[in-house]
């Protein structure tokens, strides 16, 4: 298998030298060094400095996902605006850290809602912390926004009010989230709530357009929702 690997490995360098005509010399370097020349071509022909310092950003992040965070409190402190308080705030939802990232979403907007993006983003964090009424609350600010309608704001908004007891207007919101060809995990938990509320055949017909719409999924979807129509097929089969 490895060697399969090389080989291939050689020959996308050897086809990206010929494509973009460069120096015979990388010839020799990717045959007669087959590991080691083709590493090296890579990094200093295909990946630009861009792409270097990328990875190189996702490898930090991996060994010391704090820094991202510490580097952007600095950044901050250096120029307190809106947007470098957002980053920051971003950076530790990245963390989940949903405590201190709410505390400086909330500075960012300073009691004024009205920048729907952050107030999404405070709507999951309340939520990721059980702090329902939050949500409900923030939502209501945001409510009569086109950005709003059918949004994963308005379907938490819908499981957190079902949290507290207002089931009509719970299932008012999340039936919202109920579009076709997409949304397929939140819709699947609509109909988990619908069959609760004994309402199957809603839930039936919910259900049986998820796995409908499954049979011609790209193949990135069907791998990202495997398990999402694996669980519809079974709650279909439960009823």
């Amino acid at each position: 298998m490895q060697y399969f690997l090389i080989i291939a490995l050689q020959g996308f360098c050897v086809y990206h030298a010929i494509k973009n005509k460069n120096n015979y010399y990388w010839f020799f370097v990717i045959m007669l060094l087959p590991i080691l020349g083709s590493i090296i071509y890579l990094v200093t022909q295909v990946f630009s400095k861009k792409d270097l310092d990328l990875v190189q950003n996702e490898i930090v992040s991996v060994i010391n996902p704090t820094k991202k965070v510490q580097d952007l409190r600095k950044q901050l402190d250096f120029a307190d605006t809106f947007q470098n308080r957002v980053y920051l705030a971003d950076a530790l939802v990245e963390i989940k850290d949903y405590t201190n990232a709410i505390q400086e979403y909330e500075i960012a907007i300073n009691g004024n809602y009205t920048d729907i993006g952050v107030v999404k983003k405070l709507i999951g964090g309340y939520y990721q912390l059980e702090d329902y009424e939050k949500v409900i609350f923030c939502a209501e600010k945001i409510q009569d926004k086109l950005d709003f309608k059918g949004s994963r704001s308005q379907f938490l908004h819908g499981l957190s009010l079902e949290k507290i007891g207002a089931v009509e207007k719970a299932e008012e919101h999340l039936r919202q989230i109920d579009q076709r060809y997409s949304n397929y995990e939140e819709r699947y938990i609509l109909a988990k709530f619908l069959i609760e509320k004994g309402k199957i055949e809603d839930a039936k017909e919910i259900l049986s357009e998820i796995l409908a719409k499954s049979q011609h999924m790209s193949k990135p979807n069907r791998s990202k929702y495997r398990s999402v129509v694996n669980e519809a097929q079974k709650l279909v089969s439960s009823l």
